[in-house]
């Protein structure tokens, strides 16, 4: 079963794209899928929403399972980025099982047994 990991980011206090080390960071979390081999899927990139609430940057990447995302944690590439970003970012996690996809529900996996009868109640409701 599969993993997928979210991160988003959020500046802290005075800094935006313009300050070289967010673009530092930008790049370092780019490169990650040339590096760390745990890595299955990786999509990042930097916010369009023009909202308050909104992060400024968000990760999303799938791994085979905990222990590929174990790996990746520690990896020494992706510690290096993380002390980037740390110095001008705050941020959350959220990492959640992937079950294969659902027939007929696009872009929807089911990580739960509640979330497949949700979605199952969905498509027959």
């Amino acid at each position: 079963m599969g993993v997928r990991h979210v991160v988003l980011f959020k500046f802290k206090d005075g800094v935006n794209w313009s300050d070289p080390r967010a673009e530092e960071a930008e790049a370092a979390t780019l490169r990650h899928p040339r590096h760390i081999p745990e890595i299955v899927n990786w999509s990042c990139g930097r916010n369009t929403a023009a909202r308050s609430i909104a992060h400024d940057f968000a990760v999303i990447g799938d791994f085979a399972d905990q222990d590929a995302v174990h790996r990746y944690l520690v990896h020494p590439d992706h510690v290096r980025g993380v002390e980037k970003w740390r110095a001008i970012a705050d941020w959350s996690v959220v990492d959640f099982e992937l079950e294969t996809e659902i027939p007929g529900v696009r872009g929807i996996h089911a990580g739960t047994a509640a979330n497949r009868a949700a979605i199952h109640g969905r498509e027959h409701g």
